[in-house]
């Protein structure tokens, strides 16, 4: 079963200064005394809202793939044509994890610390974020707008392409958020209409 994310201010507080630190050293990398000091509190300040360090990565890991999950879903509109849907939603995909990096590279990078139960929560989450794309990827292909031998390779493709975003984000070359997710865009269009 699905736990639920303390909404108290403390725990929000210490949510963002564990995506801090995760982001920069690695949960292996990352006391929960660090996590804590950033935030002028005692060692012990954290365990009334998060038992161990795992359930406080879980907690970031649900409610990052959850919001990833949402915007995806947010730019899909199902009575656009196929080309359409996937430049919206490869486009809210690339961008989020441009301007979330932080958390998109914890959430990313990071689930092999994850206890077996929450990995397995997890993960689903992330194959109903990608559902999203293959949905449009096999509708496109179905309906002949699509141009491509094997929708799970595009979609494997495009999955791993907007994911790897928060690894490098910004860049000497990019550094606009809504900019390369028009790059995005027009580099999924290709995979699937480009010329052979």
């Amino acid at each position: 079963m699905v736990q639920q994310i303390s909404d108290s201010a403390a725990a929000e507080r210490i949510r963002r200064a564990a995506i801090e630190a995760f982001a920069e050293a690695g949960y292996g990398g990352t006391s929960t005394r660090e996590i804590t000091k950033r935030l002028g509190m005692s060692a012990t300040a954290m365990y009334p809202h998060y038992r161990s360090k795992e359930e406080l990565l879980y907690a970031i890991s649900l409610q990052g793939h959850r919001a990833a999950l949402e915007v995806l879903q947010g730019a899909d509109d199902p009575g656009a044509g196929h080309l359409e849907r996937l430049r919206a939603v490869v486009a809210a995909f690339a961008g989020w994890q441009a301007e979330q990096r932080q958390v998109a590279r914890v959430v990313q990078y990071e689930l092999h610390a994850l206890t077996p139960s929450h990995y397995r929560e997890i993960t689903a989450l992330r194959r109903q974020t990608s559902d999203v794309i293959a949905a449009i990827v096999r509708g496109g292909t179905e309906s002949g707008e699509f141009d491509i031998d094997d929708p799970d390779d595009v979609v494997l493709a495009i999955s791993s392409l907007c994911v790897d975003v928060c690894r490098w984000f910004p860049s000497t070359r990019h550094r606009d958020p809504e900019r390369l997710a028009q790059t995005y865009a027009d580099l999924a269009a290709r995979l699937v209409v480009g010329v052979r």
